[in-house]
């Protein structure tokens, strides 16, 4: 049992140190040995010519080592992460170009079979379908047909048995038409792929912005009412389930804001906005969120405090702010806020929690403002127990009668008790 739950770890290791744990760099490898298939098909082409005695064993061996060297080079380069320091780090052309030579080196010794690996040619090609530039097709259609003509003018000089004129014409004829013909479409869909991923980034650069569109206040970056209302649900589902969670809200209103819009106007106004954000957020911690609310005002979500220790907070914003320059274009201009705190009651409607600390903020404002008012919410009230009402003896009257004689016994207690003892 535990065998075989450590298997899928030991696995997920060997995968990580065999293709790297960058998913890029993954996916870079695995192409690179994929390739190594078509490096395997030009080995096995050339054993069996050399077993059917029509090219030597010697050759297959260095066949080989090229083809080891070659695989080897690019993993590392890949593995060690060397290849991006250069502009396409897939190394798309490289590895093209070296993998084209490898197979026309292979078709000038395999003899007689050397037609076989002319479509390992179109094959090589296909890659560049993932990276391969327009240039880049240009560069490997004109390398794979200039290398094949001169492997071809060699072996006619040098072995015209197994490489004749007149089937060497056709073999160089379908290079020079499919090869650029291949290469030209790998290099038309690359480019269509990556038309289609600028698009698909393009268009999450603009979600994300929708996104901070719906949830910011365009003028500060503070979060939005509509979002803000999102934050406290969470905030109250949260506590609902923890049972021990507990947080702070404080509405903030600028002191005489309408004087400074009205003075210096509301591109000063819009500063001041904007500066006292900056400077509350600075104050306050992370995990507070100030909230534009509408305005001048604001509202602030202390998390994990009380009432007490969050006017410690607002102490220090105010602290800030007194110091603060507010507008560039008014170096003197100084701000205040009004504050009406209030701390979360369990269970209550949020409305209820805001309409409380609102309160509280004009309650700071009718006692001369630039200050902060603490507004408790109601005690939880016991409901008290229903008595009993007293059973109607026999004969007795009325039940008006008897309320009043209750009553007037009542007066008589109180009175008894104000008389001195006799």
């Amino acid at each position: 049992m535990v065998n075989n739950l450590m298997e899928p770890a030991a696995t997920s290791n060997w995968s990580t140190w065999l293709f790297s744990s960058d998913p890029r760099q993954r996916l870079r490898i695995k192409r690179s040995l994929l390739a190594a298939n078509v490096f395997g098909a030009c080995a096995l082409t050339a054993i069996y010519a050399a077993w059917m005695g029509f090219m030597s064993f010697h050759d297959v061996r260095l066949l080989c080592l090229a083809i080891a060297l070659n695989c080897g080079v690019w993993y590392a380069l890949l593995r060690t992460g060397l290849n991006k320091r250069f502009a396409d780090p897939a190394l798309t052309l490289p590895q093209i170009l070296a993998a084209l030579t490898i197979i026309i080196g292979a078709y000038s010794i395999t003899g007689p079979f050397h037609g076989s690996t002319m479509m390992l040619l179109v094959l090589v090609l296909v890659f560049g379908v993932f990276n391969l530039s327009a240039q880049g097709a240009r560069i490997a259609a004109t390398y794979t047909v200039g290398l094949m003509g001169c492997a071809q003018l060699v072996k006619m000089e040098t072995d015209p048995v197994n490489y004749p004129f007149s089937l060497e014409i056709v073999h160089f004829v379908l290079t020079a038409a499919i090869v650029p013909t291949i290469s030209r479409l790998a290099a038309q869909l690359s480019s269509l792929r990556q038309r289609l991923q600028s698009q698909k980034d393009e268009l999450a650069q603009a979600l994300t912005r929708i996104q901070i569109l719906a949830t910011r206040d365009e003028l500060t970056g503070l979060v939005n009412r509509r979002h803000m209302m999102d934050v406290l649900q969470q905030h109250r589902k949260r506590l609902q389930r923890s049972g021990y969670h507990r947080f702070c809200l404080a509405i903030l209103d600028l002191d005489h804001f309408k004087r400074v819009n009205d003075t210096h106007g509301h591109g000063v106004g819009d500063e001041v906005l904007r500066r006292f954000a900056a400077v509350a957020q600075q104050a306050l911690r992370d995990t507070d969120v100030l909230a534009r609310w509408g305005g001048e005002e604001f509202l602030l979500l202390l998390n994990d405090t009380s009432a007490e220790q969050a006017q410690i907070g607002l102490d220090r914003v105010r602290e800030l702010l007194a110091d603060a320059r507010l507008s560039n274009d008014v170096p003197e201009l100084r701000a205040t806020f009004s504050a009406g705190l209030t701390a979360y009651d369990s269970g209550e409607p949020l409305d209820v929690c805001i309409e409380r600390a609102d309160r509280a903020l004009y309650e700071a404002k009718a006692a001369g403002r630039n200050r902060t008012v603490i507004h408790h919410g109601p005690p939880a009230r016991r409901p008290e127990p229903s008595r009993p009402a007293p059973p109607l003896p026999d004969g007795s009257a009325d039940g008006a009668s008897l309320v009043a004689a209750a009553l007037l016994g009542q007066d008589g207690d109180e009175d008894d008790e104000d008389m001195p003892a006799s």
